[in-house]
């Protein structure tokens, strides 16, 4: 299948309600319940063991170069230590339960147990399976995992994979771009789009001083203005950058074909806002504020 069959941006349009439904549950309590049984309590702690356990028990500098917007010394207070606590095939089996508990919560019986959900995971797995794993790691180790035989976990585990393989490449475009982890997450805040400064201090550990040094790198750059907005040439960076990452993301969806896509966009969507008006997320994560 061509690249012309597709839309150039029908898989970024796929991918985002599935990446939602995907990160429902790092704001779910039952993640912390679940890992909290196993010992972990620290907020940072789950949320960092949870999402880094399918690397196996590796050390602070492989986290914070998979995530790339965590800071580092941060990472370091958790990991190696959480792997003391539990194993890493102990959390991913609790994320698993925690996932299954939160979708029931978000979604309902009716919903998990529908056709559309079976069909969604079909066609999310099909599309997930012909990701690349070269300098990928995030996609690759959850591509190791195995897939969960309930269809809503299987849709989950693929919305992961696809996540996690657009995730990847996004981290190199980043780089092309000269943009380092916290640069990325000011100048993706400038679009209104990603998480509010508050959220983003709270989960990945970056202080007021930090967030405010690199909004001045990026000013000196002329890629944000005197009030912190993005300048024509920041938004046109950031649209180069979304679209260089659609690129290296075009694969999962020719693999699936324009038809599977769309069809994929569409139940994956229905599921999105389904989660979203059951209060997946907490009201003020998103914008500029």
């Amino acid at each position: 299948m061509t690249t012309a069959t597709l839309e150039p941006q029908a898989g970024r349009r796929c991918q985002s309600p599935l990446n939602s439904l995907h990160a429902a549950h790092y704001f779910s309590p039952d993640l912390g319940r679940e890992l909290g049984a196993l010992g972990i309590t620290h907020p940072r702690a789950v949320n960092l063991a949870a999402r880094a356990a399918a690397l196996g028990p590796v050390g602070a500098g492989a986290v914070t170069a998979a995530f790339y917007n965590y800071k580092h010394d941060v990472v370091a207070r958790h990991v190696p230590a959480v792997w003391s606590v539990a194993a890493p095939a102990e959390i991913l089996a609790a994320r698993v339960r925690a996932v299954d508990a939160t979708l029931r919560r978000l979604l309902g019986e009716e919903a998990l147990g529908s056709a559309e959900m079976a069909e969604a995971a079909g066609l999310a797995l099909r599309a997930a399976e012909a990701g690349g794993r070269g300098a990928r790691p995030l996609y690759s180790a959850h591509a190791d995992l195995p897939v969960p035989d309930e269809p809503h976990l299987a849709y989950w585990h693929a919305a992961t994979l696809l996540r996690e393989h657009r995730g990847d490449g996004h981290l190199a475009v980043l780089m092309s771009a000269g943009l380092d982890g916290l640069e990325a997450m000011v100048t993706h805040t400038a679009t209104g789009r990603g998480m509010t400064p508050t959220w983003v201090s709270s989960s990945r550990g970056w202080s007021p001083d930090d967030w405010g040094a690199a909004a001045d790198r990026l000013r000196d750059r002329g890629i944000l203005d005197g009030a912190g907005e993005l300048t024509e040439r920041g938004v046109t960076l950031r649209e180069d950058i979304e679209q260089e990452t659609d690129l290296l993301d075009r694969a999962p969806y020719e693999h699936l074909g324009a038809q599977g896509v769309a069809r994929l966009t569409v139940l994956g969507t229905a599921f999105a806002r389904a989660a979203l008006a059951a209060g997946a997320f907490p009201a003020d994560l998103i914008g500029k504020g």
